[in-house]
């Protein structure tokens, strides 16, 4: 027996996310971008996957550069940073501009709001039609301060948090199905 694509997509928003900012570069220009799909893939070597949508110029920039860091946001992470990150195009602004960042193995990493950040180098791709998930191995870690970690639940239900249409949880019949 078949599902509805609305149970299919009520089944499916269970699954658990943490929110992370993954950032890339082309030449000088750096970009980032609120993601909820990271995850470790092997402990050895330590490879973690990243799925970011085609159109975003974060995608762009690490297929050109092919390495991407990881920031694991803290729970605290206020919204209007989530805001800069996850609803603003680099397209049309310089989020590095007024914000910590670092340069991890040649990687723009973000330190603000961050428990830690990773520097990873891509190693395989594959096409997921919107998106593509970067599979890759970390270079250097660093873990930046402890605290609880922002997952995609606590952003939703305490924070109010909204879903972009880029991200791999979106869903157009409704920004959480009943």
């Amino acid at each position: 027996m078949e599902n509805s694509e609305a149970e299919i997509q009520k089944a499916i928003s269970e699954i658990s996310y943490g929110l992370y900012i993954v950032s890339s570069m082309s030449g000088k220009k750096m970009n980032g971008q609120l993601v909820n799909t990271v995850f470790q893939a092997a402990s050895c070597p330590p490879l973690v996957a990243a799925s970011i949508n085609k159109s975003n110029l974060t995608h762009a920039y690490i297929e050109e550069s092919g390495i991407f860091s990881i920031s694991v946001l803290a729970q605290d992470t206020p919204m209007p940073f989530i805001g800069l990150f996850g609803f603003r195009t680099g397209r049309e602004i310089d989020k590095f501009k007024d914000i910590s960042f670092k340069l991890l193995a040649g990687c723009p990493a973000v330190t603000e709001n961050a428990l830690a950040v990773l520097a990873v180098k891509t190693v395989s791709t594959l096409d997921m039609g919107t998106h593509t998930l970067f599979l890759g191995e970390v270079l250097a870690a660093e873990t930046l301060k402890e605290g609880p970690a922002l997952t995609y639940e606590y952003y939703k239900a305490v924070k109010h948090g909204k879903t972009h249409k880029n991200a791999t949880t979106f869903y157009a019949g409704a920004d959480r199905p009943a």
